[in-house]
């Protein structure tokens, strides 16, 4: 879902031999955050750049939990000519660019 709201998102996971895991997401417009949690801590969470992706992340999540379900779920697609692709359901509305 992430990826379709902000396409170009990369995502990197490691886990350390000591239990310490690791989440990267990086996107080309600067944009980054890390999550690192050992065992069943709450992860601290850095982000900065022009969009604070964990928050993003969240966000969906929340949206989730709260509706029982993603908004790309049975949305409807559109692709122009130029092969952007546009996602409506209700109203909520996502494009992905062509030259994504």
């Amino acid at each position: 879902m992430l990826g379709i709201t902000v396409p170009g998102i990369h995502h990197h996971y490691e886990e350390d031999e000591d239990g310490t895991r690791t989440a990267w997401m990086i996107h080309p417009d600067g944009s980054w955050a890390r999550a690192t949690a050992t065992a069943d801590q709450a992860p601290v969470i850095h982000q900065a750049g022009p969009r604070r992706l964990w928050t993003l992340l969240d966000d969906t999540r929340r949206d989730w939990l709260r509706d029982g379900s993603l908004p790309a779920y049975g949305a409807r697609v559109t692709i122009t000519p130029d092969g952007t692709i546009t996602l409506k359901r209700g109203r909520w509305e996502a494009a992905i660019p062509a030259s994504y």
